[in-house]
């Protein structure tokens, strides 16, 4: 039962995009595209998922027992940069298609606050679930948490890219065309998202 309430609260009551606003860069700038975002989302959820699991045994098993905690974000950092080199090569040899449509966007996710955020939260933050005490996530439950975040970040990635390409058939006014209207229609995405707060 609380792995379903982590599951629900991180992809819609507290969506790491639309609740805490972090990822907003490749967020605004990769969902021009529906396709583009898809991949995106994906990338980040591969990331997100990874990189929170070995940020998480490198914390508990290194950082912690040496008294080294006050590296954990010059760590995290380093362990996501790994890991997005490594995506970067996998997608140029399976994807050079999606390679080329994620373009600067790719390596930005070594930079992406929610790939960081997530790593940070799960080491640092506790968490309360269902009424209950709050307590650190075990390992089970912040890669479960960590999953959960990246695919409500994906869901809210496709969901605004395909608003996005809506958007482009439409007579939007001049002053609010490109950057304007979308920054409108992610509060209006995040209003919606706000309907799922009480449910955890």
């Amino acid at each position: 039962m609380e792995f379903l309430l982590i599951i629900i609260s991180a992809i819609f009551v507290n969506n790491i995009m639309l609740a805490q606003f972090l990822g907003t860069c490749p967020f605004i700038g990769v969902s021009g595209r529906l396709s583009t975002a898809t991949g995106m989302s994906g990338a980040v959820c591969f990331v997100i998922t990874l990189s929170t699991l070995v940020t998480y045994l490198i914390n508990k098993y290194l950082l912690v027992p040496f008294g080294l905690t006050f590296l954990q974000t010059i760590a995290f950092i380093l362990v996501i940069a790994a890991l997005v080199q490594m995506v970067e090569i996998v997608l140029k040899k399976i994807s050079p298609s999606l390679y080329q449509a994620l373009g600067i966007f790719l390596p930005l996710i070594t930079t992406n606050c929610a790939v960081l955020g997530v790593a940070l939260n799960v080491v640092t933050k506790e968490f309360t679930f269902g009424g209950g005490p709050a307590h650190m996530l075990g390992l089970g439950e912040a890669v479960v948490y960590a999953f959960a975040t990246s695919l409500g970040y994906g869901l809210a990635m496709v969901l605004f890219a395909g608003l996005r390409e809506h958007l482009d058939l439409n007579d939007v006014p001049k002053p609010f065309r490109g950057v304007p209207i979308a920054l409108v229609t992610v509060g209006i995405l995040a209003m919606a998202f706000m309907g799922f707060s009480g449910i955890v």
